[in-house]
């Protein structure tokens, strides 16, 4: 990646540089294996039990960590060189990776086959291979809450505030592509082969990833003064508490992304049972689904800065409000898959945007200090509500089952969504305003460059 960014108001072109381009490979090889596990675990779990209580359990222990450990992910991330936390990060889930991959193939002859699964075979639910998935999540959850965390952080010691939305925008369209588009099928391709051989697949970019990150060239600690180690957790954890809960932007800004994502999850935590028994779907379609979605977030990461200038950033976050309620509606009456994959494209769209617009935000308008911190406590919000999202979705589904058909119960979670998402854009509409969004991003970016000029006059020898 050679790409360069020109800040606003001037002709000069900033390059993304050497250490961008190993970030950006890093992230696009990690996620094409994540989007080969996108398929592979989805499967195995519907394979292992078609209770959907049980299915979503699982999601809910990958998700846990983001409600539980985001707050010290920040204080970690503060406190120890970020790009080491990565590397780390992406080494642990290497090893807990080919621990699944190895119980799998343990338990291949226990295990249904993939067109089995598609056909919606009732299955007994495996004790063995359900509670090592369950774990497995779990440490999974907790290894990617400190690598994103560390991953957002560091970007903003790589590009400069005003090559952000770019870089940002370039870094999740190549993610897209990986992630939803080329891993879902390739995930449906493998499992085809063996069961075993995605999670295999998805344990080595891990390991090629840990090794890129390795080579990015720097120091990417916060702290510089050495104190870092006699402050206490807490009262770290309070700063940047209070520091994101004080600010009139971003803190409705966190609230709101954490019932967008909650209400996500609400639909996501049976999908793969909804896409089996409704839409009829197997395997390979599975995963074609997937790449509405990348589809829609390669467009929305490269349109997401022209949009936000042509329409203002207030309006473009409106997109992704509306777009949430249309297409969960849509999708949940809905028995075709073609339907599924064009809502997928249009919501993935939208979230995007989203992304793009928020994120750069951030990291323009939290202080480097600080950023590890307030940035694990807006996750905290936003992301914190993904796990209870996903455990409501498999209760809803479950409850339903006592008063309607399979078919009906397995609608609900989307139309429940639909509603739900109606009523989030009433309270985010006067709250997301465009004025109040480039108001704090313009005294975001003039407080770095003043902590900048004033970094470098420190450092000139005194004129004696």
């Amino acid at each position: 990646m050679t790409d360069t960014a020109a800040p606003a108001g001037t002709g000069t072109r900033i390059r993304l540089g050497a250490n961008y381009a190993k970030l950006w490979t890093a992230s696009v090889i990690s996620n094409l294996g994540d989007g080969v596990g996108q398929i592979a675990y989805p499967w195995l779990a519907s394979a292992v039990t078609r209770n959907p209580v049980l299915i979503a359990l699982i999601a809910v222990a990958q998700r846990l960590p983001w409600l539980v450990f985001t707050l010290p992910a920040g204080v970690i991330t503060d406190r120890v060189d970020r790009r080491k936390i990565m590397v780390a990060m992406d080494v642990a889930r290497t090893v807990v990776t080919v621990a699944v991959a190895l119980a799998v193939v343990g338990q291949s002859s226990r295990l249904p086959g993939p067109d089995e699964i598609a056909g919606g075979l009732d299955v007994a639910t495996n004790p063995t291979l359900y509670t090592i998935l369950v774990v497995a999540a779990l440490l999974l959850g907790f290894a990617e809450v400190l690598r994103d965390n560390s991953a957002q952080t560091i970007l903003p010691a790589i590009v400069a505030p005003e090559g952000l939305e770019r870089a940002n925008g370039r870094l999740w369209g190549a993610e897209m592509v990986a992630n939803s588009f080329a891993g879902p099928p390739l995930g449906s391709l493998l499992i085809g082969i063996l069961f075993a051989l995605p999670f295999f697949f998805d344990a080595g970019t891990f390991a090629v990833a840990a090794g890129l990150v390795f080579l990015v060239t720097g120091d990417f600690r916060s702290h510089k003064d050495g104190t870092q180690g006699s402050v206490q957790w807490r009262k770290e954890i309070g700063e940047g508490f209070g520091w994101l809960w004080r600010h009139p932007l971003l803190r409705p800004m966190a609230i709101i992304l954490g019932l967008l994502n909650g209400l996500g999850m609400v639909t996501f935590a049976t999908f793969v049972l909804f896409a089996q028994e409704v839409l009829g779907v197997d395997a390979f379609i599975f995963a074609i689904i997937g790449t509405g979605g990348a589809i829609g977030g390669i467009i929305g990461s490269f349109a997401a800065p022209k949009i936000s200038a042509k329409l203002g950033s207030g309006t473009s976050l409106y997109i992704t409000l509306v777009a949430s309620a249309v297409t969960s509606l849509v999708i949940g009456v809905s028995s075709f898959w073609v339907v599924a994959w064009v809502m997928f494209t249009l919501s993935t769209f939208a979230a995007v945007l989203w992304n793009v617009i928020t994120v750069s935000l951030r990291q323009t308008i939290i202080p480097d200090r600080l950023l590890g911190r307030v940035n694990s406590v807006y996750r905290f919000f936003g992301w914190g509500m993904i796990p209870i999202g996903l455990g409501i979705g498999g209760v809803v589904v479950s409850v339903a089952e006592t008063v309607t058909t399979r078919t009906m119960a397995l609608r609900m979670p989307w139309l429940i969504a639909a509603i739900a998402y109606t009523i989030l854009f009433f309270y985010a509409a006067p709250r997301l305003t465009t004025d109040k969004i480039e108001t704090a991003r313009a005294e975001g970016v003039a407080a770095k460059h003043a902590a900048s000029d004033e970094a470098a006059s420190s450092a000139e020898p005194a004129d004696g």
